[in-house]
């Protein structure tokens, strides 16, 4: 048996970002790597995933989610390979999901990890189709914004790891159109080609209230919002009466130093009994099985079709954030440490 490694890198956030983030506010450290102690696994790192939601927890703000700690390593979705376990239920060889992404080796209590197969899927799936971005997408089409077959739906941020699979999902579940934004012409291309979205517009190229109504002229049910801002302005003017969205994310605002105007057109929500509700995926734990169960069929049926941008080595671990932030990634963002 080899000699377990004594050291590994991780990154560390070492200055609060103020607006968008720079490479400056981050440091990759030598760190040594703690026993394993009772009931713990030592596990190599494959894969780890970066995410919007990030981009909040380095504020010093209280949120849903603690802040990021300066000076420590950050924290995430990671996949990898135990390589020694103190526990019963966790083999050396299996491979794990984690919350202690951002480095080269993570000690986790056993009972925070989850084995995962990877006959069923690429490990990198259960970073996003498979794992929290996709389950945020499944619990908030069906169960926050109530879906129902012949809906009409929008996405925005659609080219990404969530809103790519909403838009999929909503498509198998029998939406009448489904209609997505992205940032740029390849990703409209992929979201109509690839993804089978009925239409999808460059938000970029036009006022975004009027290119929806454009792909929409009969309004939407359903909207499932990534973006806020605009989107969300754009969203209230195109709902029909009893229209409903999925707050999931405000990525227009996540750099914003000033505050931003909210929708102008909120009153719009009284007359048409809109429902706007937030999304929390933490909320949705007990839908787990059935997602699996469903999309992981789907995927080996070959209905529902995923994205990955793959970044290769820890080095580049901070370029692949600011790269999601400025949306350089169709599908899922990963950070792999493999080869």
């Amino acid at each position: 048996m080899s000699a377990l490694p004594t050291t590994g890198r991780e990154w560390h956030l070492v200055a609060r970002p103020h607006g968008w983030p720079t490479p400056e506010d981050f440091a990759l450290r030598e760190a040594a790597v703690p026993e394993v102690g009772e009931g713990q696994i030592l596990v190599r790192t494959k894969h780890f995933s970066v995410d919007p939601y990030m981009r909040g927890r380095m504020n010093d703000v209280k949120s849903y989610v603690p802040p990021f700690q300066l000076d420590q390593p950050m924290d995430g979705g990671a996949v990898g390979e135990v390589i020694a376990s103190r526990d019963d239920s966790i083999a050396v060889g299996d491979h794990v999901l984690h919350g202690f992404g951002w480095r080269e080796y993570a000690v986790v209590d056993a009972k925070r990890a989850a084995k995962v197969d990877p006959s069923l899927a690429p490990l990198t799936a259960y970073l996003g189709v498979l794992g929290m971005p996709g389950l945020t997408a499944y619990a908030g089409l069906l169960e926050v914004a109530s879906f129902k077959e012949g809906d009409a739906v929008f996405v925005s941020g659609a080219a990404g790891a969530v809103g790519s699979e909403v838009g999929q999902i909503a498509k198998l579940k029998g939406a009448s159109r489904v209609i997505g934004s992205a940032g740029s012409d390849e990703k409209v291309r992929v979201l109509v080609e690839e993804y089978g979205f009925d239409a999808a517009f460059n938000y970029k190229n036009g006022d975004v209230s009027e290119q929806l109504k454009g792909a929409a002229p009969e309004g939407i049910d359903v909207y499932f919002d990534n973006v806020g801002g605009d989107h969300l302005e754009a969203a209230i003017s195109s709902l029909n009466v009893h229209g409903r969205a999925a707050i999931c994310g405000m990525i227009s605002m996540y750099n914003s130093t000033e505050p931003t105007p909210a929708p102008r057109n909120l009153a719009m929500v009284i007359g048409k009994r809109l429902r706007l509700q937030g999304l929390l995926v933490s909320d949705h734990a007990a839908l787990q099985p059935q997602f699996v169960e469903e999309v992981s069929a789907w995927i080996r049926s070959g209905e529902l079709k995923y994205g990955e941008t793959k970044v290769s080595g820890i080095e580049n671990g901070v370029e692949a954030f600011l790269g999601l932030l400025r949306g350089e990634n169709t599908g899922k963002m990963i950070v792999s440490l493999e080869g």
